[in-house]
């Protein structure tokens, strides 16, 4: 059975996004270029910035169109990562709140792209 271990996402400035996703993530990429960049995170998936207008074929779908989910392991954390995200300015979608399936909120990166961090209900 395959499996699920890379994400790609479709950005105008995959150096730009290296630096956004470095600050987040707290790791720098494992390689990095005017076209491309990835990181390899400590559970072993792998997040690739690929410049949108060198995808081929070429993509129809707007950022924004899907989520990249990190979880915390309390409220408390979530509040932590809402706090450390907004003083680095990142734009918010959605400040924290109870939701059905648990405490959350949504950032955006410079993309555009839709970053929901959670601490799921018990």
């Amino acid at each position: 059975m395959p499996h699920l271990n890379f994400v790609l996402l479709y950005v105008a400035d995959p150096l730009r996004s290296a630096e956004f996703y470095s600050s987040i993530l707290g790791k720098k990429p494992v390689e990095s270029s005017p076209g491309y960049s990835m990181f390899v995170l400590d559970n072993g998936l792998k997040l690739g910035l690929w410049k949108r207008a060198d995808v081929q074929p070429m993509p129809e779908g707007a950022p924004g169109s899907f989520e990249l989910v990190l979880s915390e392991d309390s409220d408390a954390r979530v509040d932590d990562r809402f706090a450390e995200w907004t003083g680095k300015g990142l734009v918010v979608a959605q400040k924290p709140t109870r939701l059905e399936f648990g405490y959350t909120f949504v950032a955006l990166d410079p993309d555009g792209h839709r970053l929901r961090v959670y601490k799921l209900a018990q």
